[in-house]
């Protein structure tokens, strides 16, 4: 759900498969697919695998995140010692918070409204609306997934938001580490020492899931076996016939993996989904990939992976409103896909109305006035006598 210069066009397909997922799971929690004439023609255990093990598309997201995000600190500033703190954040938020607070700002106004699905009625009994602040307080301060753990399930638009709480706390974290540290080596122990933790604490907890797949110590194994590909891809110099026997390889598990299900694999399935992913990232280190910038095949996909973040944060307002205009009893058989269908385009098209109107010029903006800012204290540091 990132974006960096580091355009690569199978990590855009990588990504939208990922967001894919995400979306199948959140209408079919919503609506069903399993009395459609797609579940009849795919049969119900298909259904199942494809729809309710979307939350492995979330942990793609994560190692695609420590992948990217690493080798734009390599890239830009050569190591990670090297990285400039502040530009980091400023950035990173740039990038996050324009579309953020119009989501947050859509889902509490409606919320405070009483609208179903936008307020705190998940919660039993349902919260009162002054409960808002502290969500988006938490949301905006990198402690949702704890605030979760504590309330449960409480508002179903805020409560997808989990996984961008867990990657905020990446994105305050490895700056520090990498200041802290000042070694790569002692950053990749640390990487190594999170994907040990993740399936230790996710066995502690695999009755809960709010703990073993929400919790931050559960997703940041995923992350940290992006940030290691990240470290790996530039010294293991592949060959192209190794690149593509890696990408095959990981490209074969990781559907076996993610029909495999979540289910009976709490604790390494995860891992399992991110080291697959992590291979074709590094199978994809670069590649021009050229053939894929133009396979029309593709371009579905890869359009989503582009719009990954504004698809995350929109498809959700989307789902809630579809849901107060239909309910789950009155959507009929043939009317399902449909429907699906619908809010596959409603969500691209807000998503990239967002991205044009709010988070390409705001980001653009915040980034240039930070960078014009940085070029003017520059020059009055160089002019003598002051």
């Amino acid at each position: 759900m990132t974006v960096t210069t580091l355009r690569n066009a199978r990590i855009d397909f990588l990504r939208g498969v990922a967001i894919a997922c995400v979306l199948v799971l959140h209408f079919t929690l919503a609506f069903g697919l399993l009395k459609s004439p797609l579940g009849d023609v795919l049969g119900p255990a298909a259904i199942k695998a494809i729809a309710f093990n979307g939350n492995y598309g979330v942990t793609i997201f994560f190692v695609i995140s420590g992948f990217l995000i690493t080798s734009g600190i390599l890239t830009r500033w050569g190591s990670l010692r090297g990285i400039d703190v502040f530009s980091f954040y400023w950035m990173r938020a740039a990038r996050i918070l324009p579309s953020l607070l119009l989501a947050l700002t859509i889902i509490v106004v409606l919320g405070v409204l009483n609208v179903p699905f936008f307020n705190n009625g998940d919660a039993k009994p349902p919260l009162p609306a002054s409960y808002f602040g502290i969500a988006v307080f938490s949301i905006l301060t990198f402690w949702h997934n704890v605030l979760m753990q504590s309330a449960g399930y409480f508002n179903y638009c805020l409560n997808v938001y989990w996984s961008l709480s867990v990657e905020e706390m990446f994105y305050l974290a490895l700056p520090l580490l990498c200041l802290a540290l000042r070694r790569t080596w002692l950053v990749a122990a640390v990487c190594v020492a999170a994907i040990v933790v993740g399936p230790y604490y996710r066995s502690l907890h695999a009755d809960n899931e709010i703990y073993f797949m929400y919790g931050y110590f559960a997703c940041f194994d995923a992350i940290a076996i992006g940030c290691l590909a990240a470290l790996l891809a530039p010294k293991l110099a592949l060959s192209p016939h190794a690149k593509l026997a890696l990408r095959l390889l990981a490209g074969m598990a990781l559907p076996i993996i993610y029909l495999r299900g979540i289910g009976g694999h709490e604790i390494f399935g995860f891992t399992a989904i991110a080291l697959a992913a992590a291979g074709i990232l590094l199978g994809s280190h670069g590649e021009k990939a050229a053939g894929w910038t133009t396979a029309w095949l593709t371009a579905p996909l890869r359009w989503a992976g582009r719009h990954s973040y504004e698809l995350y944060l929109f498809h959700i307002i989307v789902l809630a409103a579809m849901r107060n205009l239909m309910t789950k009893a009155e959507l009929s058989y043939a009317m399902r896909l449909p429907w699906l269908c619908l809010f596959v385009a409603l969500s691209a098209i807000a998503a990239m109305l967002v991205s044009r109107y709010v988070s390409e010029p705001a980001n653009a903006a915040l980034r240039g006035w930070y960078g014009r800012g940085r070029a003017v204290s520059a020059t009055r540091q160089q002019q003598p006598g002051e």
